[in-house]
């Protein structure tokens, strides 16, 4: 009895990490810069290992790219069509559909948002998006107002930032597990600001939002800075962070990529909050 204990124990304590799948290969943004540093930030927690789907550049032959989905408990996209660049192929597209529809869990970093504006299925994974002609036929823009998330069907078009700059990250889901047990408010580095995303919103949760300032050419509103989306049995967690290394050298990025992949995978978190994540008052950069 006492070594069937024992071994369902170590069996637990060396799980087989969750496999992750990043897809790159084409981005308006550095992502031979920036895909690196997510692996590692991924890899350094022990609870994941992860490989890389690079598609074919700009312009090149896309039609063989169809990485198997189904082999990862998550998929990361750092992929964006922006500025002319290439829509996956509709096979890949439907594999990817089936993949979160049946509980594949899917992460958005960033500029992922600004891809596919004409694949309706991916604009529900990602809830809201910027950019590549989205305006109110896309959707409706998604704010928080007077304490809570306000759906505004104003015309326009989707998709903006201001200049880049420290700003703050206000959590607003104190309960959900990527989120909870962070600071209320917490200082995040240098970073590009999105505003002004719109798309279906559907089943959508706002765990955390920055206000864009008028200052430095936002919008003076409190815009969604983390985000879970519910496609099917999938999970699925946005983040507008991660412009830049510099931005995903921050604390507050690398926990909440951290704990939003594990519960993009899993459903849960086991991880718990580091000392050194920043405040309100102070930066804190790794």
């Amino acid at each position: 009895m006492r070594t069937a204990l024992l071994l369902a124990f170590a069996c637990v304590a060396f799980a087989a990490p969750r496999k992750v799948l990043i897809v790159d290969g084409q981005n308006n943004h550095k992502w031979q810069e920036t895909t690196p540093v997510m692996k590692k930030i991924l890899e350094d927690t022990g609870l994941f290992q992860v490989d890389v789907a690079t598609a074919p550049p700009k312009g090149a032959d896309i039609s063989a790219f169809r990485p198997k989905f189904k082999d990862y408990a998550v998929v990361l996209s750092n992929y964006s069509d922006f500025g002319g660049g290439s829509v996956w192929p509709e096979q890949t597209q439907r594999d990817f559909e089936e993949y979160v529809r049946n509980g594949g869990g899917f992460v958005s970093v960033h500029a992922a948002d600004n891809a596919f504006p004409n694949w309706l299925e991916y604009n529900k994974m990602i809830a809201i998006g910027g950019w590549m002609g989205r305006d109110e036929k896309s959707g409706p823009y998604v704010r928080w107002r007077n304490g809570k998330i306000e759906r505004d069907t104003t015309p326009g078009k989707g998709g903006h930032h201001g200049r880049p700059h420290e700003y703050k990250v206000a959590v607003r889901d104190t309960k959900h597990p990527i989120v909870k047990g962070l600071p209320a408010e917490w200082m995040h580095a240098k970073d590009e600001l999105y505003d002004s995303l719109r798309g279906p919103a559907e089943n959508l949760a706002v765990l955390a939002t920055a206000y864009s300032d008028k200052s430095t050419g936002g919008t003076g509103e409190h815009e969604p800075a983390l985000m879970t989306i519910s496609y099917g049995k999938g999970r699925v967690f946005h983040t507008i962070l991660g412009h830049d290394v510099p931005a995903m050298q921050c604390a507050g990025f690398i926990v909440t990529l951290q704990r939003g992949v594990e519960w993009a995978a899993t459903g849960k978190v086991t991880q718990k909050v580091p000392k050194d994540f920043p405040t309100a008052g102070k930066l804190s950069v790794r």
